[in-house]
């Protein structure tokens, strides 16, 4: 008889809804096994910004999830258009290159609503407006970025508590200081449970089924250098130090498929003050993502990207790596007194080099060519606008030609005193490189065939992103295919 019906492996986002799914499909024996200690539990939820894109049709979908809206934001309703299905779609399709698998996204989008009404009503998990991420103020209304509205209460910190409650609640036994090892493998082939270490030494447990949940490779500095290349190995962490892809080394061990984009990760422009690790306590708020509102510098003076190009929900996963391919893999960020009260509250974990005039501020960062960069800024401030027809709300078409790179939108002159800057470097949350799953989450394996008792979810799906990422997915695909796999491993589906 085994010890489990179901083991899940990890304790994040994508781990508890499987959990809380297998609990309900009915697995009344569910445990999680969580590697890191209870005070550093949850994986990369904690530090994440809590944002949820869903496809909903009217903003009454919203209703089910944030009732009070309106009266907590005033305007909350007058800002928001639909996201409908085939919104979601040129938003993935267009950011991914047409890369992501197609039949793996249609299931991310067509349940992404209905899995978060789930997690709010079934688990428990309260919702709020991302005001603070995306949310801007235009009159009477607030103008949402689409896609981008609803999150998590109190983001990642919140959506961890809360899923920990639910498995609580449940009665989910979870498991701290307990690493799996190795994936058990009867004669057949099929998964009948895991190999874990905690303090009293390794053990075997046993279960019908195992979901697989416990992050990719982006704490492993070794396989950041094998998969990602320079200079990845020496990147901060977003997130937990304890993903270093435990569980899809003991997938591929026993014949699992990887699948995906193993070169690319979800990489963050963050700040460059901040250690190897983020903080636990200051959790995702050493994000530096309101760069297309000044522009960005290396420390050669020169300008690298088009900050305007798009919203920082569609750049800032693929900005990372190009902020960290640059010279010590360090940027600045510099705005004036006609954009820097739409900076996002996170940028107040720093205090930012001031100057009354640009040659002043210049000469306070550690540029190397300091003419070089007063020339970047004066050639910006030629090809740019006044700010009569600037609007943040929308891609404004405020362009700045004739430099290189051009700024597509909100190209307005940096010609107000007090003049700021904050540093920036790349920082990795997530890899996209992962294993193949069906419809069912089932890993497949390199036969092509399901392997019986082995179900995989979260970080570790292979295929949906590419190169780039939009913001909130993630989460939403964790919880869309945990709720599939805890549903599937407690069926005992083969």
């Amino acid at each position: 008889m085994s010890d489990y019906d179901v083991i899940v492996v990890g304790a994040g986002n994508a781990a508890l809804a499987a959990a809380v799914s297998a609990r309900e499909s009915g697995a009344t024996k569910t445990v999680v096994l969580e590697k890191a200690p209870k005070d550093m539990r949850g994986g990369n939820t904690h530090w994440s910004g809590g944002l949820l894109r869903i496809a909903f049709n009217s903003v009454e979908d919203l209703d089910e999830l944030v009732p009070e809206a309106e009266k907590d934001f005033p305007g909350f309703r007058g800002g928001i258009e639909p996201y409908k299905a085939e919104d979601f779609w040129d938003d993935l399709l267009r950011v991914t290159g047409g890369r992501t698998d197609r039949e793996l996204a249609e299931i991310v989008i067509s349940n992404s609503y209905d899995t978060i009404c789930w997690m709010h009503k079934h688990a428990g998990i309260p919702m709020e407006p991302a005001f603070s991420l995306g949310g801007i103020r235009k009159g009477d209304v607030i103008k949402w970025p689409k896609g981008a509205i609803i999150r998590a209460e109190h983001e990642g910190v919140g959506l961890s508590k809360h899923w920990f409650l639910a498995a609580e609640r449940d009665g989910i036994e979870v498991r701290y200081n307990t690493g799996a090892q190795e994936l058990l493998v009867d004669g057949s082939g099929a998964v009948y449970g895991v190999s874990v270490k905690n303090p009293e030494g390794i053990k075997k447990l046993t279960a019908k089924s195992v979901v697989l949940a416990c992050g990719g490779f982006e704490a492993n500095q070794q396989w950041r250098a094998q998969y990602l290349g320079k200079p990845w190995d020496h990147a901060k962490v977003r997130g937990t130090r304890y993903n270093q892809g435990d569980g899809l080394r003991m997938a591929l061990n026993i014949g699992a498929m990887a699948y995906g984009n193993w070169s690319s990760c979800h990489s963050t422009p963050i700040s460059a003050e901040w250690d190897d690790f983020a903080p636990r306590d200051l959790t995702n708020k050493s994000n530096r993502l309101s760069y297309p509102w000044g522009v960005m510098i290396n420390l050669k003076g020169l300008r690298f990207c088009d900050e305007g190009e798009d919203f920082q929900f569609f750049t800032y996963a693929r900005y990372g790596r190009v902020i960290l391919d640059q010279p010590n893999s360090k940027v600045w960020q510099i705005y004036d007194q006609k954009t820097v009260h739409l900076l996002e509250p996170r940028y107040e974990t720093s205090d930012p080099v001031t100057g009354g005039t640009l040659e002043e501020l210049i000469g306070k960062l550690d540029i190397e060519d300091k003419e070089q960069a007063l020339r970047t800024l004066q050639d910006y401030n030629a090809a740019a606008h006044s700010d009569e027809n600037f609007d943040p709300s929308e891609l404004d078409g405020l362009a700045a030609n004739g430099i290189s790179p051009k700024k597509s939108n909100w190209a307005i002159k940096i010609d107000k005193p007090p003049f700021v800057a904050y540093s920036a470097t790349g920082g990795i949350t997530f890899t996209f490189g992962g294993l193949r799953i069906n419809d069912k989450a089932q890993v497949i394996g390199v036969d092509w065939q399901p392997i019986n008792g082995l179900f995989c979810a979260g970080e570790m799906v292979g295929g949906l992103f590419h190169n780039n990422y939009p913001g909130g997915t993630g989460l939403v695909s964790g919880a869309v295919f945990g709720r599939i796999a805890g549903r599937n491993a407690a069926f005992g589906v083969n």
